[in-house]
């Protein structure tokens, strides 16, 4: 199939990545940019819209329309930051964004970024895993055509990655040694999108991957 694939949060570290390995990939016919500011990316086969709210999209709908998946990797830290407008940029804003390109695009499969510590029970004591996993709980009840959710762990960055978070520069150099020690903690970030794209085409056998789900999808397989 030919993928013409909605990327979300390009602008950070996960998004771009993502983006990467969706140009990279001759499979991938069209990527559609949904961003906040501009992403700085050019591409022949790249067009980008902006929205200051992603809730607020009803302007943008004609340009949305014809695509057959999304990457949803937009997201934000919970330091710093009070628990409701955690929820509202994760839940609310997420849902949103989710129940609009399903109205406008039947057939989507759609990938959420999560992330590792997820709780998918939403009864835990951690307030950020709590909301990422009422998130992936409301997404996975959508009539999507398929609907994945990601929780990578430590992502060693793509060479060329311009969003690079400033905890990942300093430790990069752990990549190997963690790799070796902990590989259902450690992905590079390029498995991460060929997981994505494997996921769109393929399919995998259940919905929430964790790591070495996601290792495993990028490498054509089923994690043991």
């Amino acid at each position: 199939m030919k993928i013409k694939v909605i990327i979300t949060g390009a602008t950070g570290m996960v998004g771009e990545g993502v983006l990467l390995e969706c140009l990279r990939d001759p499979g991938v016919e069209a990527v559609l940019l949904l961003n906040r500011k501009p992403g700085g990316y050019a591409h022949p086969k790249l067009r980008e819209v902006l929205a200051a709210d992603f809730q607020q999209l009803a302007a943008l709908e004609s340009e949305l329309t014809g695509y057959n998946a999304c990457f949803y990797c937009a997201g934000v830290s919970s330091l710093g930051i009070s628990q409701a407008d955690y929820e509202r940029i994760t839940y609310d804003t997420t849902l949103a964004v989710a129940e609009t390109l399903l109205r406008l695009n039947p057939e989507l499969k759609f990938c959420y970024v999560t992330g590792a510590g997820t709780d998918g029970s939403e009864h835990g004591r951690s307030h950020w895993a709590r909301t990422k996993g009422r998130t992936e709980n409301a997404l996975l009840r959508l009539p999507f055509s398929a609907a994945y959710m990601f929780r990578p762990g430590f992502m060693r960055a793509t060479p060329g990655q311009r969003n690079i978070l400033s905890l990942y520069k300093y430790v990069a150099w752990l990549y190997p040694l963690a790799r070796r020690l902990a590989p259902n903690y450690v992905s590079t970030m390029a498995e991460v999108g060929r997981a994505m794209l494997e996921a769109v085409r393929t399919g995998y056998p259940k919905p929430v991957l964790e790591v070495r789900d996601i290792v495993a999808l990028a490498h054509g397989k089923v994690a043991a």
